[in-house]
């Protein structure tokens, strides 16, 4: 007799299916991983935390092994108000809200911002991960070509529930935002009401040039003891300590803090106070600093490896730009027809995979791309995924 069962939302009927194929490839024997934006495990400073984690146990146990605050340890918000806090931009507790990694932060801006159908402008080509996160609740997304030449955020942000753009090292481009364009955002945003989210998972992440001010420095007015301004910045610990403490933070202001407090109190109620602890020890004993310049070594020799590889492999199939800093190569076709969603079929059969374009298009219309990583495997692995794209490539055009 068949069962009978409610139906599934009708969202889900729209879901991805490229971040599952990813895992299920994970899982194949000698198969070269270059389509996740995974870090190096070496480089996480495992004896460190493992101290840090006894050390804090001991000392607090009912604050580390508890419930805390929903919007965070107070202790560690005070930190990380100290830490952002920069020329005209200065914060406080009331700024910050500490979540469950960033990709909280990101369910959660949709949970107060987004009504069904809502408006909202991405940076194009945009993060999978943010698609995924407000694909729930409809939204009407509205492709925002940052480096466009004629690029005029006037036009995009009016009438727009906010803006998304990930401007330190884009995922999937890997490309940088000008302080330029930066400012034009900041300017709009103030000049419309449209909220700007400013996603930074790989701020550190600068290989060969000088940081570029955030957004949210940016827009801080120095006549303010606290933030108000327009821009919601979210930042992690993924990419500079370790993905599975599943800690980061978003900055805002005030209202915009106790909005997304309320939605995080029926998600999660709140973020481990084991990963708190040990982030508040590891920002107050300097432990980001010390381990930062072998990562950064460690990246760059991988990303200077990856492109030299492409050089000598891609170079009849794809064009791309050598990245300054984050973590991923983006690679587009020479070949107008070649379809990189086919291409990824004829990867995996070679061993390798790659992510295509079309995962990271608001219309899951553009398939002339793909995004390679180079942070998570060897100079010699990368160096074979290369050779084994290369002949997958070689076999889809014959």
């Amino acid at each position: 007799m068949e069962k009978k069962r409610a139906p599934f939302a009708k969202w889900m009927g729209n879901s991805n299916e490229i971040t599952r194929l990813f895992l299920k490839a994970g899982q194949i024997p000698d198969m070269i991983n270059l389509a996740g934006g995974l870090p190096e495990a070496s480089v996480y400073p495992a004896s460190e935390l493992a101290d840090i984690a006894k050390q804090v146990i001991n000392k607090n146990p009912e604050e580390t092994l508890g419930y805390c605050p929903i919007e965070g340890l107070p202790t560690l918000r005070d930190a990380i108000a100290k830490k952002f806090s920069k020329g005209n931009l200065k914060l406080s507790r009331e700024n910050i809200l500490i979540v469950t990694g960033a990709m909280q932060s990101l369910d959660l801006v949709g949970k107060v911002l987004l009504d069904d159908g809502a408006r909202i402008a991405v940076q194009d080509p945009t993060y999978l991960g943010a698609l995924d996160a407000w694909r729930p609740r409809h939204p009407t997304l509205v492709p925002m070509n940052i480096h466009g030449h004629n690029f005029n955020p006037a036009s995009l942000l009016e009438n727009i529930q906010f803006a998304y753009t990930v401007p330190n090292f884009s995922n999937p481009t890997g490309s940088l935002v000008s302080k330029e364009c930066r400012q034009q955002l900041v300017d709009t945003s103030n000049d419309c009401g449209t909220w700007l989210v400013e996603d930074d998972p790989y701020g550190v992440l600068y290989y060969d040039s000088d940081p570029i001010p955030s957004m949210l420095e940016l827009s801080a007015d120095e006549n303010n003891d606290c933030y108000e301004g327009n821009v919601i910045y979210m930042g992690t610990l993924s990419k500079e300590i370790a993905p599975g403490l599943r800690l980061g933070w978003v900055i805002a202001a005030p209202e915009m803090i106790n909005a997304l407090a309320t939605a995080k109190q029926g998600s999660d109620l709140c973020t481990s106070g084991l990963s708190q602890q040990i982030t508040l020890e590891a920002i107050n004993n300097g432990l980001m600093e010390k381990i930062l310049p072998n990562i950064l070594a460690i990246y760059k020799s991988r990303r200077d490896g990856l492109c030299a590889a492409m050089e000598a492999y891609l170079t009849p199939y794809f064009t791309w730009e050598k990245p300054v800093g984050g973590m991923f190569v983006w690679a587009i076709a020479k070949d107008p027809k070649l379809n990189t969603d086919i291409l990824l079929e004829y990867a995996l059969d070679h061993g390798v995979c790659v992510t295509p374009s079309s995962v990271f298009d608001p219309n899951g219309e553009y398939r002339k791309a793909i995004r390679i990583n180079f942070t998570h495997n060897p100079l010699e692995t990368l160096e074979q995924g290369i050779k084994r794209l290369a002949k997958a490539t070689e076999q889809l055009k014959l």
